[in-house]
Order: C-alpha cells, then sequence, then structure tokens
C-alpha cells in the first residue's frame, strides 16, 4: 500500500501509526508501499471517470453502525463523481440472504455493485450473472472468491490485521493466560482468514505463554453476542482475555463486561469504532482496541468502482488510480487494494475521533 500522505492524515484522521502496538508488515506499518505497489505494468488513471453512474452498496447486513458509516462514505464519494447511489441489504448477515439483492441490481443495470460478502461462494453465481451484465463488482471489507469480482477493496493486510490482534490481546493480560475470539458469522472470510492467522501468530515463541481456548460466533448480532460474551465467561471461569475483531460483537462483549464481575479482570480487545467504545474505554472495560476509518473504506470502494465503470482501470495488478481524497491508489496481486493500517484506540486518543 501507498505511504499516507499529509493531505489523507488531516482529512481522514486515520493514518496514524500507534507507536509499540503494529510490528507489521503492510496492514499495520512496515512494508506499506509493497502491498498495493503491484508486480509490472498496468493502466494508469486517464480520462475522467463517466458521470452519471449508478453505484450501489450491499453491506453484510443493513443498519449495522460499521456499515452505517462506511456506505455513507461510499455515498460521498458517489456524490463527487456525480453518480447515483443506493443502498440495500438484508437485516440479518447470513450467508445466502444477499442473493436476492443482487439479482434485484442486475435487473436494474447497476453499473457498479460494491458488496461486503457474507460468504466467500454463495454470492458467486450472482455477482458473476451481474457481471456478465454489464456491473463491475467490488468487493469490500469482506472479499468473495477473486474469480467472483473484479476488484477487492481490503482494510489492511490480513496478516497485519491479526498480529495487531494479538498484540494487543498480549500486552493488556501480561503475555499470559487463556484466551476466546468471539467472532461475527461462521462464513465471513474476513473473519476465518483473521482467525487462522491469529492462531498462526499464537505459535510465535513471545506467545507462547497465551492459549486460544475456543471461538465463538455472535453472527454480528447484539444481543447474539452478548449471551455468547456471557457462555464463555461461564464455561471458561479462568479466561484472561477475549478478542473480537468485528464491530458488533465487541460492543456487545463490552458491555456485557462492563456490568459484570469480570470487569477489570479479564480483558476485551478487538476491531471497534470510537463512538460505539467510547464509554467502556473511559469506565475501565477495555484499556485498547484498533479499526481503520471505515468512511474511507466505503469511500475509496466508491472510486475504484467507478474507475472499472469508467475504464480508468480493468482491475489488473498495477493498474493505478485516483481515488479523491485519499490520493492513488495501485491495484495489487489478485486485485486487492489496501487502505492502509488501522488505528489503536484507548483513553489518550479516542476523543479526538468521531466515527
Amino acid at each position: 500500500m501507498r505511504a499516507e500522505s499529509t493531505g489523507r492524515r488531516r482529512t481522514a484522521g486515520i493514518a496514524v501509526m500507534v507507536a509499540g502496538l503494529l510490528v507489521v508488515a503492510a496492514a499495520c506499518g512496515g512494508d506499506d508501499d509493497d502491498s498495493t505497489a503491484g508486480a509490472g505494468g498496468g493502466t494508469s488513471a486517464s480520462g475522467a471517470i463517466k458521470e452519471g453512474l449508478s453505484i450501489a452498496f450491499l453491506p453484510k447486513q443493513v443498519n449495522n453502525p460499521y456499515f452505517t458509516v462506511s456506505d455513507n462514505g461510499g455515498k460521498a464519494a458517489v456524490e463527487e463523481v456525480k453518480g447515483s447511489y443506493k443502498e440495500v441489504g438484508p437485516s440479518e448477515a447470513s450467508a445466502s440472504s444477499q442473493v436476492s439483492y443482487i439479482n434485484t441490481l442486475s435487473q436494474q443495470g447497476t453499473d457498479v455493485i460494491v458488496v461486503s460478502a457474507n460468504d466467500p461462494n454463495a454470492i458467486c453465481g450472482a455477482l458473476n450473472q451481474a457481471r456478465q451484465a454489464g456491473a463491475k463488482v467490488v468487493t469490500f471489507d469482506s472479499d468473495t472468491n477473486p474469480d467472483c469480482r473484479d476488484l477487492f477493496v481490503n482494510q489492511a493486510t490480513a496478516q497485519g490485521i491479526a498480529e495487531s490482534q494479538i498484540k494487543l490481546i498480549s500486552d493488556q493480560i501480561g503475555g499470559s493466560g487463556n484466551i476466546a475470539i468471539l467472532s461475527a458469522t461462521p462464513n465471513a472470510t474476513n473473519q476465518n482468514t483473521w482467525i487462522a492467522l491469529m492462531k498462526k501468530e499464537l505459535l510465535k515463541p513471545e506467545y507462547s505463554g497465551i492459549k486460544l481456548v475456543t471461538v465463538v460466533y455472535g453472527n454480528d448480532d447484539d444481543q447474539k453476542s452478548f449471551s455468547e460474551t456471557q457462555g464463555l465467561l461461564s464455561a471458561h471461569p479462568d479466561l484472561k482475555g477475549i478478542i473480537s475483531p468485528t464491530t458488533v460483537g465487541i460492543a456487545a462483549a463490552a458491555r456485557y463486561i462492563s456490568g459484570s464481575q469480570y470487569k477489570g479482570k479479564v480483558q476485551l480487545t478487538g476491531l471497534g469504532t470510537p463512538n460505539q467504545m467510547r464509554e467502556f474505554v473511559k469506565d475501565g472495560t477495555v484499556k485498547a482496541f484498533a479499526l481503520w476509518n471505515p468512511a474511507d473504506l466505503g469511500y475509496l470502494a466508491a472510486y475504484a468502482g467507478a474507475a472499472l465503470a469508467s475504464g480508468q482501470i480493468t482491475g489488473k495488478e498495477g493498474d493505478s488510480f485516483t481515488a479523491g481524497k485519499l490520493g492513488q491508489y495501485k491495484v495489487g496481486a489478485k486485485g486487492e487494494v489496501v487502505l492502509g493500517p488501522p488505528t489503536k484506540f484507548d483513553s489518550a486518543n479516542i476523543d479526538q475521533f468521531d466515527f
């Protein structure tokens, strides 16, 4: 991924590296410039973005605070390119719940479909039919199989997210103890990739004192995530920490822990937004967590889709395009574009952010 520009830091407020947290390569520092650099040729951004493009966002589920923020970022980008924006999607994040929406968007002749996949395979048939009908497909946040879309806009590299999550929980529990993971849906592409990499990260000698005892799923539902947290702590009374790499899960877990006997005893970290986690950081339930700017993720995905639909890029490795205020990006291997490194939020900086 390209190095963050001063303008991006100023406008998005999210590209700062957190000292001591992120020892990661692309998502969290290190080799940022390589992750989107691409190998060899490609198409440079040229010509203007077409006006009047119809760009639809299909999140995992509507009314999810994370996707509300990210999709609003997409809406802002669509307005900048003078396109037509809409958001559609299911109320529950199930594997096949997005298929009917894709089919409808295809029938409506939508130019760009921007989707966060609940399952890497379940929506592939519908997406490919939409592509055959002329739509450009951009996945964001959670990918499908690469042959089902034109581009994937990744919030950060999976390895970087995994490394940062394990580093956060290790720091908070003193490098020793049993931990659990509270995930979203069992089929979520991004969650499963992160969890697999977190398990590998725990094999490193510096984490030999930490044991992952179980992974549970809250299905990105607030009440189920709350209940799963309660069940975790009841079944594992010696648990020292929980990682919840989902904004719904971490907020629900924090709400349970904050009113329980486990407050101050069981550490919680993961991926959340500052606005939903602020009260739990200030009351001491959560010491630190991380996230990228979801508004920037949606904004970048919209620009990527517009560049595809305008013929500026084809989605091949090495293609480059300009994403408004975020500047220029390059397409990496397997059609991936990486937004940038996440930020660590804690009591010292959380009030500097509003999303």
